[in-house]
């Protein structure tokens, strides 16, 4: 079996890289692909970019052209719920994306037009293992499981996130992780999306991300670390 771990950003997947045997690097989609062994395990570890577009192009590409069976992403994302801190831990139940509106047809805001299902569901399994998997490596966080919304939009008003939260009522919003979770489901693969919350998605948000975002990083490679072994 091959995994395939996305991170958005470069600061997200180089210490994963630093820590697997690198077998071969390839480049699809202007992305680059590394595989090789991490904790035993056949991986593939690639940054993806930010936004929906791009982390839905490397979920296909890891699929077709990697045969991965199961995706992770793994990263940072903005708290929708008070009880979550910055440094926690959300594990992806579902994921929709929050800012599909074809609303004017009568489809709720999130549904994508046509498709036979409003959010893309994470596998249970892969959930659980990472839950186990985040309270043996970050015994000092808290973690969560629940809904996950995706954008092509950095939440940083108290606004924008309580609408978030009246219609999807998700737990943390963020910038691929519903993309992944489309890709895995009309491709039949397995997915979850991890993310360590950085900042609280309100007018705080730009002065707590640059302090939090590296701590968040950490817990997030050191649950992925723990994770393979599980699966």
């Amino acid at each position: 079996m091959i995994i395939g771990i996305i991170g958005a950003m470069e600061e997200e997947v180089a210490v994963l890289k630093q820590a697997m045997e690198i077998e071969e690097t390839v480049t699809y989609a202007s992305m680059d692909f590394c595989k090789g062994k991490l904790c035993g395990k056949d991986v593939v570890i690639v940054r993806s970019g930010i936004g929906k577009v791009n982390a839905g192009i490397c979920a296909q590409v890891l699929v077709d052209k990697f045969n991965v069976e199961v995706l992770i992403n793994t990263g940072i994302a903005g708290s929708l719920d008070a009880a979550i801190d910055i440094g926690d831990m959300v594990i992806s139940t579902d994921l929709v994306e929050h800012d599909m509106d074809a609303s004017i047809f009568g489809d709720p805001i999130g549904q994508v037009p046509r498709m036979d299902t409003f959010s893309f569901p994470a596998d249970a399994s892969l959930v659980e293992k990472a839950l186990a998997a985040n309270a043996e490596a970050n015994p000092d966080i808290k973690t969560f499981t629940g809904r996950i919304v995706s954008g092509d939009q950095f939440v940083s008003s108290s606004e924008v996130k309580d609408r978030l939260v009246n219609l999807f009522q998700a737990k943390c919003t963020e910038m691929e992780g519903a993309a992944i979770a489309h890709a895995a489901y009309l491709n039949k693969v397995s997915c979850v999306i991890i993310r360590a919350i950085s900042d609280k998605a309100d007018n705080s948000a730009t002065m707590d991300y640059p302090t939090f975002e590296k701590k968040a990083i950490e817990h997030s490679v050191r649950l992925v670390q723990n994770l393979l072994p599980r699966i």
